[in-house]
């Protein structure tokens, strides 16, 4: 059975006469695998990951993750978005350990376990290059640094689903490119499963297992590409032949469903 699994989902915005965004989605991800979502701007991509997340309910169909049906915000889900949003007030270490202070189970017991988790964030934030930068706030850090303790924070309570909206986008490109490698390294030591929209086609095939593609709204999977690369991936492996014509491939098939 699949970990995340859609059959045939809807979602639409103010009611019946509102915008459809999502319509027929059917979508299966294998627990541990790493998932990318492209497609046209406006196509329903985010919208599919707030149904898989419990944030919104579908319209029509059904989500399951983990062979349970998602009928609310689940526990177990990490989430990054494309701005940082730390809170100003708190430490790049207090930002980190936030999920662990709010959500359930581990709130119960934040208090008394509160140095242990710290440790565990310390040692989190030392594997993306941040350890110097634990007491430091959030206007202390560049924005590439930003949104490696913003990663860190949606893995602190070691979630079996990160769910990613274009969380590098307003990064430049060269900080862009390191940070697909920072990501790749964690999920390759966590392997949790991890749905990433993007735009960015180079991202999806540096990172992901297997790319599917949403056509234009209503949003449905129109098509999905296995990505056969070795891991680790490099910034060399994006100059690889395999890679570009998968990459070119992809861009086909959103031009298509542009179209369409």
């Amino acid at each position: 059975m699949a970990f995340v699994s859609l059959d045939r989902v809807a979602l639409a915005y103010g009611g019946e006469a509102g915008t459809l965004a999502v319509e027929g989605c059917s979508l299966e991800i294998e627990r541990g695998a790493f998932a990318a979502l492209v497609g046209p701007s406006g196509c329903g991509k985010s919208s599919v990951l707030k149904i898989v997340s419990g944030l919104l309910p579908p319209s029509a169909g059904r989500a399951m993750v983990d062979g349970r049906r998602v009928e609310g915000p689940r526990g177990g889900v990490g989430m990054a978005f494309q701005n940082a949003t730390l809170l100003p007030w708190r430490t790049t270490l207090a930002n980190v350990l936030l999920p662990l202070e709010v959500s359930e189970p581990a709130r119960r017991s934040f208090r008394a376990r509160r140095e242990e988790h710290a440790r565990r964030a310390r040692a989190l934030l030392a594997t993306v290059g941040l350890a110097e930068f634990a007491d430091h706030a959030p206007y202390q850090l560049s924005g590439g640094m930003q949104q490696r303790a913003n990663l860190c924070r949606a893995l602190i309570h070691e979630p079996d689903l990160l769910l990613l909206d274009e969380p590098f986008a307003a990064l430049d490109a060269f900080t862009r490119e390191e940070l697909w490698g920072v990501l790749q390294d964690l999920w390759l030591e966590r392997r949790c499963t991890v749905i990433l929209v993007t735009h960015d086609l180079r991202e999806a095939v540096y990172l992901a297992d297997v790319v599917h593609v949403v056509s234009k709204r209503p949003g449905r999977i129109v098509e999905s590409r296995t990505v056969d690369l070795p891991r680790p991936r490099t910034l060399e492996t994006t100059f690889e032949p395999a890679f570009v014509d998968l990459v070119h491939a992809l861009r086909d098939s959103i031009s298509r469903v542009r179209g369409a």
